[in-house]
């Protein structure tokens, strides 16, 4: 019955309290799930920048620095590291000589992949522990949440999947991706 009244006086208030609740849980529940990272045996920076490539595509140093708000000469130095460490390559732009794109490797397309799944595997747990009910409710709710941030439901999982992503992505300019 408690939990009732809570949302009834979330609505009351015009989802400003919905707002704090839901931000709140999402902050914890990616804090939770950051727990299965430290597997990939990468920093949480390098992660981040590599999720951008793996995830959503080639990218440029400015394009990848925008999309992680910091500047260009600190993106640099990590994409530097990522690049000795085997995670990412720089390739001319065939059309622009001044142009070098960034690419994940498929080092470092694994590394990212099976920490998703670790990260997604972790949820289900957790998911699997609610009743039917429950989890149709969190269905519907994910479905708003992805059509605020505007983005589609995801295509079925897999590589095949993976590789349309990108593929379809590879030539456009790059906006802030979701992380996988």
């Amino acid at each position: 019955m408690k939990q009732q009244s809570t949302d009834k006086r979330d609505a009351a208030v015009g989802g400003d309290r919905v707002a704090e609740r839901l931000h709140a849980a999402a902050i914890h529940l990616l804090r939770r799930l950051r727990r299965q990272d430290h597997a990939m045996g990468l920093t949480p920076a390098r992660a981040s920048a590599l999720s951008i490539m793996v995830f959503g595509g080639r990218v440029t140093i400015g394009q990848l620095a925008q999309a992680e708000q910091v500047s260009a000469p600190t993106m640099t130095r990590l994409v530097v590291g990522m690049e000795r460490d085997g995670l990412v390559r720089r390739d001319s732009d065939p059309r622009d000589g001044r142009v070098v794109w960034l690419e994940a490797t498929a080092r470092g397309r694994r590394i990212l992949h099976a920490g998703r799944e670790r990260r997604v595997a972790a949820l289900a747990e957790d998911l699997a522990g609610l009743d039917a009910g429950e989890r149709a409710t969190l269905a519907a709710a994910v479905a708003i949440l992805e059509r605020l941030v505007g983005r589609a439901a995801a295509p079925p999982e897999g590589a095949e999947a993976d590789r349309a992503r990108t593929k379809r992505r590879s030539n456009a300019p790059a906006r802030r991706a979701t992380r996988g």
